[in-house]
């Protein structure tokens, strides 16, 4: 199922940013990570939010056999069934999905604590999400602010903090189970490619919170009621003083 909005936003022209020689280093980073954590994730229905094309081969070796794709444009040409929707309003019933995968989703949308609210409602109680996103305490959250003003891509966005989307998290009820870091060069193309690996290796070593980018994952907790114990029929009345009546069983008065 192809699930498309028409609304405005940035996050539509993120996968013209992956061509790119830096886009492409970051997808081959992503994808790497967002495999290894959707393979320990199980169900039924797997719901992807944004940049589509870039996780096509990782959503499909997913052990997740129903997944629906929820770009933020129409795709020419698509195949299967269009469900016109919105971030702040997904089109999905409550606690009916298992997965939801959101690509940056809370980069560019304008109250991402509303999409993490509506992403909570339609899991179902320990459903997962994962997340990627760029990091605010990082090279590339430096470069977000001497170049958002220009609005080119990604730097147009609003990076965040992994702490702060991990208390989002919390605020729903989601409890973050793991967050891994990737990227520890700074985001120039000439910097990318195998010969500059090592980089990654002593950021990864001595650095590892200040990766540009975050990938967690975090599961739907859904408290337990604990169950009252049932008053009896006939209780005995109290008396004041929350004295019990005396009973003749046993005393052999009638």
């Amino acid at each position: 199922m192809i699930v498309s909005t028409r609304q405005e936003s940035p996050l539509a022209r993120l996968p013209d940013w992956y061509r790119s020689p830096l886009g492409q280093e970051v997808a081959r980073l992503e994808c790497a990570c967002v495999q290894g954590l959707l393979n320990t994730t199980f169900g039924y229905h797997l719901v992807q939010i944004g940049a589509t094309e870039v996780f096509r081969d990782v959503l499909a070796a997913s052990r997740i056999r129903h997944r629906v794709l929820m770009p933020f444009e129409s795709a020419p040409g698509s195949e299967g069934s269009r469900v016109i929707g919105s971030v702040q309003r997904l089109p999905f019933a409550s606690d009916s999905i298992d997965a939801v995968l959101l690509p940056h989703t809370l980069d560019f949308a304008s109250d991402p604590q509303g999409v993490l609210e509506e992403v909570e409602r339609i899991l179902i109680p320990e459903g997962r999400v994962v997340i990627v996103g760029f990091n605010a305490l990082s090279s590339w959250g430096v470069r977000r602010l001497l170049w958002r003003s220009k609005g080119r891509m990604p730097w147009c966005g609003r990076f965040h903090r992994p702490g702060q989307v991990r208390d989002w998290l919390s605020a729903q009820g989601c409890d973050l189970e793991c967050c891994e870091y990737r990227m520890f060069r700074p985001p120039l193309a000439s910097l990318q490619g195998p010969r500059c690996g090592g980089l990654d290796l002593m950021g990864r070593r001595f650095w590892p919170i200040l990766g540009g980018i975050y990938v967690m994952r975090a599961v739907k907790r859904v408290a337990t009621v604990t169950p009252l114990r049932p008053r009896m029929a006939q209780a005995s009345a109290l008396l004041s003083g929350r004295a019990v009546r005396p009973t003749t069983r046993g005393t052999g008065h009638v």
